[in-house]
């Protein structure tokens, strides 16, 4: 146990929060007794993880804090349904390496469908929270990768999650960022692990969707479409590098690929912030040098991440402190163009560069409560760059973005900041007082806390209801 600990994201490090204490338990009787004892002394609860999460849903001023990364029991491979019992506290790269190590001798060899792009050090738990989603062209967000779930409630009492059991806690835990209990382990569905073949285009936004559709319909699994960053550029979020990965035969022999090294990308990470248009040109002729490259289907998922690089970058430009901020806006991929050129106009004045973006493909998510995905939607991805002591620039453009996305029929993904207006949290979540009157129902002590939390329930103050719903 640690006590007094000052906590933040890993990334944006906008989200300095002061627990009272950090445990760190082994196992899910251990979360129970935590949970038990801090009901028993009138004690709330936070809940993290990997603690990349940029929203402040894993922190709570104050709170005893279970960082729940200890949760790493992993069961035997159900190979007849292709489903496996993980720790919580898992993260991709020892998933996916002790999934092997378990199979093998074994074919096929069952592997995640699935996982968050950019950084591989995140928890499975973090990604059930956050109904996360990943390159794949065919596939629901998270929940459709989750068979069931065990979570320790605020009284400390284990349930077992699923469709048949515990139906509306399955709906609201997935994609309710820790507001209802702890994850401690994860039924997860697998797929077979196969070979693919990377196809690389340099296309333009207005020919990229039908070029996406055809090759989603001739069997391509993953992919997407990162587009120019340089806003000095007639090219700006519109010429970009179309890429996806075709399934090809078991016995093609597989060849090492040129990868970027952690040097590469911290000159690319550089150049994203002093020279966009020499970024660009240089990320997009790496991928064109690995177009018919083949990959496994979940180790091409993972990727590297240089943790504190802005610290390096800023003391080498003489820069202020200033870190990246990501938000993910949806809109119906038939209105993907028009969104992207309105998006040009709004951030070239702005001042706000865009240090990274790509757009991908989700396909409806008619499960969880608090569905982003209600629909077939283009997830288009920017990463702003914000400076610490002047963030009103960034906290503007991210607004506009939202108000761009609602007024072209989408929405927006409430895991990486709390920058938006009320009006916006209920024009794009309609039920999300509802989704906090379910939070009361269920933890009426409130047990489980978050800033996250804390921000909604001030913005909706006085207005929860409280009604009965039929859950916990």
């Amino acid at each position: 146990m640690t006590d007094d600990l000052l906590c933040n994201d890993v990334h944006s490090r906008l989200n300095p929060v002061r627990v009272a204490q950090v445990h760190r338990p082994r196992s899910g009787a251990e979360v129970a007794e935590l949970i038990r004892d801090a009901a028993l002394h009138g004690r709330e609860i936070s809940i993290c993880g990997a603690r990349h999460a940029m929203g402040g849903q894993q922190f709570g001023e104050g709170t005893l804090l279970l960082d729940c990364s200890g949760l790493k029991e992993l069961g035997e491979v159900d190979r007849e349904r292709g489903v496996v019992e993980a720790g919580a506290g898992l993260m991709w790269p020892e998933l996916i390496a002790r999934l092997h190590a378990a199979q093998e001798g074994h074919s096929p060899v069952w592997t995640i469908r699935q996982k968050q792009t950019g950084a591989d050090d995140l928890t499975l738990g973090g990604a059930l929270s956050s109904n996360i989603h990943g390159r794949g062209l065919r596939m629901k967000p998270f929940i459709g990768d989750v068979e069931a779930f065990t979570l320790v409630d605020a009284a400390g009492e284990l349930r077992r999650c699923s469709r048949e059991e515990n139906g509306e806690l399955f709906r609201l835990v997935i994609g309710g960022y820790g507001c209802f209990g702890v994850v401690t382990s994860v039924a997860l569905r697998l797929t077979p692990r196969i070979k693919v073949a990377r196809r690389v285009e340099v296309t333009t936004l207005d020919r990229a969707p039908a070029e996406m559709a055809a090759r989603i319909a001739a069997g391509s699994l993953y992919g997407d479409f990162q587009f120019s960053i340089d806003e000095c550029s007639p090219d700006f979020l519109h010429r970009g590098v179309l890429s996806t990965y075709q399934p090809v035969e078991e016995d093609r022999e597989m060849e090492e690929v040129r990868t970027l090294g952690a040097d590469e990308w911290k000159e690319l990470i550089r150049l994203a912030h002093t020279d966009r248009a020499r970024a660009f040109q240089i990320y997009t002729k790496h991928y064109l040098g690995t177009d018919g490259s083949l990959y496994w289907s979940d180790t091409h998922q993972l990727a590297v991440y240089l943790c504190d690089y802005h610290q390096d970058l800023d003391c080498c430009l003489g820069a202020a402190t200033g870190t990246e901020m990501i938000t993910e806006l949806y809109v119906p991929p038939h209105a993907l163009t028009s969104f992207m050129k309105a998006a040009a106009a709004e951030l070239r004045p702005r001042g706000v560069p865009v240090i990274y973006g790509t757009i991908r493909w989700i396909r409806r998510d008619d499960e969880s409560f608090l569905a982003w995905a209600r629909e077939d939607y283009a997830c288009v991805i920017f990463n702003l760059h914000v400076e610490h002591d002047r963030r009103e620039p960034a906290v503007a453009a991210f607004r506009a973005l939202i108000d761009l996305a609602l007024s072209f029929g989408g929405t927006y993904f409430l895991t990486y900041h709390r920058w938006a207006r009320r009006d916006q949290v209920e024009r794009a979540y309609p039920q999300f007082r509802e989704f906090l009157e379910a939070k009361e129902r269920c933890d009426p002590e409130g047990r489980f806390q978050s800033e996250w939390w804390r921000h909604y329930r001030e913005m909706f103050a006085g207005e929860v209801a409280g009604k009965k719903l039929a859950i916990c």
